[in-house]
């Protein structure tokens, strides 16, 4: 199921999105994961945007709306200053306390 996901206004189109609430210090916090493709052209733009590491999330078709930070992340082995290259992202993110 795609879930758009956008992290600072940014939009991004995901799949196998999947949410779940982590109990911590007596808090339910917000934990999401999900992965994205990220083409060469955008690949400035996300990394960037990623490497701030301080997000206002909103997942509107879930309700969701949340400060977070990357609790993981990974990529796959992708030269993105090729053109037209496209690499997988997985994300997961992570509400502040």
């Amino acid at each position: 199921m795609n879930v758009e996901v956008i992290l600072n206004d940014v939009a991004i189109e995901t799949t196998n999105f999947r949410q779940e609430l982590l109990q911590r210090n007596g808090k339910a916090r917000h934990k999401i994961n999900f992965d994205f493709k990220v083409k060469s052209e955008q690949s400035h733009k996300i990394t960037t945007l990623l490497y701030k590491n301080d997000f206002t999330v909103k997942v509107p078709t879930k309700g969701l709306k949340f400060e977070a930070t990357i609790y993981n992340y990974s990529t796959s082995i992708i030269d993105l200053t090729v053109e037209g290259a496209v690499s997988d992202f997985k994300l997961e993110l992570i509400e502040k306390v």
